[in-house]
């Protein structure tokens, strides 16, 4: 399911607010008007029967004849309405009403409070028919020596509450067909409230976006000073001070490439001239009868030497890649020969290296990068594995073109786990005792960004989990058509 976005969250609390409103006002209005429309006919009622009865003249004991007089004339002087009274003395039940002389709607309830309160009372029911009536009763008395003492008559009086329903019901009804037309006139205040907090959000995420691509100068206007500008205003501080802490960092970057790249140049003159004094020495050496310490402190200057300059020449490959300055110079080229003139031109042409070559593969690449891509690979498994060395060529399919995949494997122990996510980081060592290596650590760093230049991807694999022959394996895969 897919979850509802902010804006029709923000619309649909904004109707429940005002739909809960709507029904609570409309509630407490109907309860309180139709309380006040009932009170007043009832007050008016309980009233009016009251003071027509005390006007009364009642002769004692009452006849049948004279309790009709009564509940006629009352009968005539109803109020707010016309009213069916009917009288009670004694065993004598008369009304105003010649078919009926008393009434379902007056209840035993009725008659217990009339009796016990001489001012009278009054009861809210429905006959049988569910008509509401409004049920007055009171007690006729005569007052002797300051005295109220009942005369045992008792008068009733009924009236339809049909009018007071129909007003209520035309206030329900009213409510009813005006809370649809509210909660959509409600809408439009539920859009503009959206938008105005939507807007910033919206200003906000496309300011995050640009800051991922790195647009480092990306700012947000902060309009007014509510909960959401003070958000705009801390994202212009962290992208502020995140603009300047990677600027400081492009800038060291660049200070140290410049620095490896200054210091390589300069070594180049010198190490040149320290190689052809040390091949000068190599050749005399064989030639003069040297004592042992100094014939071995020979080769260990040449030895150095030797390292030192491929070291020189490593960081100058890397400081390219590094400025961006490293280029493709593209030519077709057989893969099975060019894998054989770089086995053969390091003296790897024998059985420490297997190979698997299919004819007929070629591919338009750099042939120097791709020279030295292989030979880092062959060279760093012959030194850290096992021989046999396998290189395997084979293609591949891709949705973007044909694939050129190289794989070399050696038959050593393989890779350690904690390694794998380091094997590519310049001048990484496995084994952090051991501080001198035959090659300068940047070897892989450098293969890895041949590999990228020629638009592929180079993987690492292989451990001990792979069995008693599993040794490490690299894996080149990049386009048969590479692009400069």
């Amino acid at each position: 399911m897919t979850p509802l976005g902010l804006r029709t969250r923000l619309i649909a609390a904004f109707l429940l607010v005002a739909a809960i409103s709507a029904v609570t006002t409309a509630a407490l209005t109907y309860q309180q008007a139709r309380t006040a429309i009932l009170k007043q006919s009832q007050d008016t009622a309980v009233s009016t029967l009251r003071d027509q009865v005390e006007q009364q003249a009642v002769h004692l004991p009452l006849d049948q004849q004279e309790l009709k007089r009564i509940v006629v004339d009352l009968a005539k002087r109803g109020k707010p309405h016309p009213w069916n009274v009917f009288a009670e003395y004694g065993t004598l039940r008369v009304s105003s009403n010649f078919n009926q002389p008393t009434s379902t709607v007056i209840t035993d309830d009725l008659r217990e409070k009339v009796r016990k309160n001489q001012h009278g009372a009054f009861q809210r029911v429905e006959d049988h028919g569910g008509t509401p009536y409004l049920t007055v009763g009171v007690a006729a008395v005569f007052t002797h020596g300051g005295v109220s003492e009942p005369t045992g008559a008792v008068f009733f009086a009924s009236m339809p509450l049909i009018e007071e329903n129909r007003t209520v019901q035309a206030m329900v009804d009213a409510a009813q067909q005006g809370a649809v037309p509210g909660l959509a006139i409600a809408v439009i205040p539920a859009l503009l409230a959206a938008r105005s907090v939507l807007r910033p959000v919206r200003d906000m995420r496309r300011a995050a976006e640009r800051l991922g691509r790195g647009r480092l100068d990306t700012r947000i206007e902060v309009k007014g000073a509510d909960e959401l500008a003070g958000l705009a205003r801390t994202f212009n501080e962290t992208a502020r001070a995140l603009e300047q802490s990677v600027s400081e960092l492009r800038e060291a970057e660049a200070r140290a490439r410049r620095f490896a790249s200054d210091v390589s140049h300069e070594l180049r003159t010198p190490l040149a001239g320290m190689l052809a004094v040390t091949e000068v020495l190599d050749e005399d050496a064989e030639c003069l009868d040297l004592d042992p310490d100094t014939a071995k402190a020979l080769r260990l200057i040449s030895a150095e030497t030797g390292k030192l300059a491929v070291l020189v020449e490593d960081l100058m490959e890397i400081s390219r890649f590094d400025a961006r300055a490293a280029e493709l110079n593209l030519d077709d080229v057989d893969i099975a020969e060019a894998v054989g003139k770089t086995l053969e031109r390091r003296h790897w042409d024998d059985d420490r290296v297997v190979t698997d070559l299919p004819r007929g593969v070629r591919a338009r690449l750099d042939p120097r990068r791709f020279d030295v891509v292989l030979a880092n690979l062959v060279g760093n498994a012959l030194r850290h594995g096992n021989a046999p060395v396998r290189i395997t060529v084979r293609t591949g399919p891709h949705p973007e073109g044909e694939r050129l995949i190289v794989e070399v494997a050696d038959s050593g122990p393989g890779i350690a786990p904690e390694v794998l996510p380091h094997i590519f980081d310049r001048f990484f060592k496995a084994d952090a005792a051991r501080t001198r290596s035959a090659g300068s650590g940047l070897g892989l760093a450098i293969t890895l960004e041949n590999v990228r230049l020629h638009g592929g991807t180079l993987r690492a694999a292989g451990g001990p989990a792979q069995g008693a022959a599993g040794g490490a394996v690299f894996t080149v895969d990049m386009p048969l058509e590479a692009r400069a």
